[in-house]
């Protein structure tokens, strides 16, 4: 008893007795708190990297020396080095060109181009590369779901990228006008067209509001964290007080009829998987179903909103060059086409229209090594002292859009025969059209056969423009149409006289 009241009237050894078990107790919280953080760094939870505490070096993904290293003397071959890679869709070239096109490094200050920065971090934002799970590992439970799991930092790099990319790219837009930021729109849309069904299911997401802004999955932390919203677990589906990235969002507007119209380019391209993906998208949502209809004649008449990318450079930098390649059997076998069935006189008449030579070369080996590496460089190619099969297209690409007329009637009937270029006769009637305006009879004469016939969902038969187009065909001297206009004459002479 004794014993008892003096230990109760012993503070200092109370406090003895108790030291141990607060310093265990202690010990217990400070290694839930690290085990949650640690759990924290996955998808869904504000990791270490969400508020600042690491170097960006240090969360970003690495880069293979050859791309981080120094290029100043050879900055041209390292850019089309990427952008070859960034074109077939390798998310981190596509990252490190809107950084180089950004001017980050000091040695990139000659080819900045905000623009041109924009349009390689949306591709980024938009590859599903970038945020397709890696790492099947489930860390939502963390330590009460089942227990420590591996952390996969492949993907942890890649969401930290893409949260980067976001704000670099909010702040970019932020500073354009809004015929700069439909320029961005332009490549972009431009770009995925190049690949087939996989761009055109892209695009298709873009546009559609059941998806994060840059078709990712609607519950993608960056996504969310993009739209100004909480992530998962701190008030789903709340707006931050501060937060979002308006401009980065609002780069593709939300609508269905787009959404269904590049689902429906897609499933043109012969791609199964592609149909399936369209008619989910009908089911998905009351009322999609009935777009089919005039969204099919949109489809006809859609034509990207390039020939191929615009050869634009910075001042002192490297020409912007189209990397798309030539990508199926149909590409295949329209270049397969090309060696027999074009005259290489078009492709010299494009050369000299751009300057590339003094006069009309009929056949390759009569250009010069210098003339051919000449053009090469005009559009940012690798010069190889020879004109491949896509050289040649590409001269007379070149010369339509600079504004041959000549250029634009043999790309416009390169189109409609499917020779150098996968048949497609919405940009047939385009060029066609070009050509026409500038006056070249032949081109008004193809106008007017357009409309006699009629093609479906291009150019609808219309008798009266027939006849407008023969006419002015023939005004012109072109042959062919005047022989057929003396014959239209006489039908009308004769009944003329059959009524008197």
């Amino acid at each position: 008893m004794k014993e008892h009241d003096k230990t109760a009237h012993d503070p200092f050894r109370l406090q003895r007795h108790r030291t141990p078990l607060a310093g265990g107790a202690l010990a217990i919280v400070v290694l839930l708190i690290a085990v949650l953080l640690l759990a924290s760094c996955g998808d869904g939870r504000p990791g270490f990297w969400r508020r600042g505490g690491q170097n960006e070096a240090a969360l970003s993904c690495p880069r293979p020396a050859s791309v981080t290293g120094s290029e100043f003397n050879a900055q041209e071959a390292g850019l089309r080095a990427l952008r070859r890679a960034a074109f077939r869709g390798d998310v981190f070239a596509q990252l490190e060109l809107g950084s180089r096109y950004a001017a980050v490094r000091a040695t990139d200050k000659n080819i900045e181009d905000p623009i041109e920065s924009a349009v390689w971090y949306a591709m980024a934002l938009a590859n599903d590369e970038g945020y397709a799970p890696i790492n099947g590992v489930d860390r939502k439970g963390g330590v009460f779901g089942g227990g420590l799991r591996p952390l996969s930092k492949y993907d942890d790099c890649r969401a930290f990228e893409r949260h980067r990319a976001y704000q670099v790219l909010d702040r970019q837009l932020s500073r354009m006008s809004r015929q700069e930021q439909e320029a961005v729109r332009d490549r972009v849309i431009y770009i995925l067209s190049t690949q087939d069904a996989e761009g055109y299911r892209t695009l298709a997401r873009l546009h559609d509001g059941l998806y994060g802004p840059f078709g990712e999955p609607e519950d993608n932390p960056e996504a969310r964290e993009a739209l100004g919203r909480a992530p998962d677990g701190q008030g789903l589906g709340q707006k931050r007080p501060r937060g979002g990235y308006w401009a980065a969002i609002n780069l593709f507007q939300r609508n269905d009829v787009d959404a269904y119209l590049y689902n429906y380019l897609a499933v043109q391209t012969g791609d199964v998987g592609a149909y399936v993906l369209m008619k989910d998208f009908e089911r998905s949502s009351p009322g999609r179903a009935q777009y089919a209809g005039f969204v099919e004649a949109k489809a006809r008449q859609w034509t990207p909103p390039f020939e191929f990318y615009p050869l634009e450079a910075p001042a002192s930098g490297v020409p912007f060059s189209d990397e798309s390649r030539p990508r199926g059997d149909a590409y295949e076998y329209a270049l397969s086409r090309l060696q027999g069935e074009l005259p290489f006189v078009h492709v010299g008449r494009a050369l000299r229209y751009l300057g590339v030579t003094q006069e009309t070369v009929t056949a390759p080996e009569q250009l010069s090594r210098q003339q051919i590496e000449a053009f090469e460089a005009m559009i940012g190619h690798a010069t190889e002292s020879r004109l491949s099969p896509v050289e040649r297209v590409r001269a007379i690409q070149l010369a339509a859009v600079n504004g041959s007329s000549e250029a634009q009637l043999v790309l416009a009937v390169m189109y409609a025969e499917g020779i150098g270029l996968p048949a497609d006769y919405a940009r047939s009637f385009k060029w066609f059209s070009e050509a026409a305006r500038q006056g070249s009879p032949e081109a008004k004469f193809a106008m007017s056969t357009y409309f006699a016939l009629g093609v479906a969902g291009v150019a609808d038969q219309d008798k009266a423009d027939a006849v407008a187009f023969r006419i002015e065909s023939a005004l012109s001297g072109f042959g062919p149409s005047a022989s057929r206009l003396q014959a239209l004459l006489s039908q009308v002479s004769r009944a003329q006289q059959q009524r008197r």
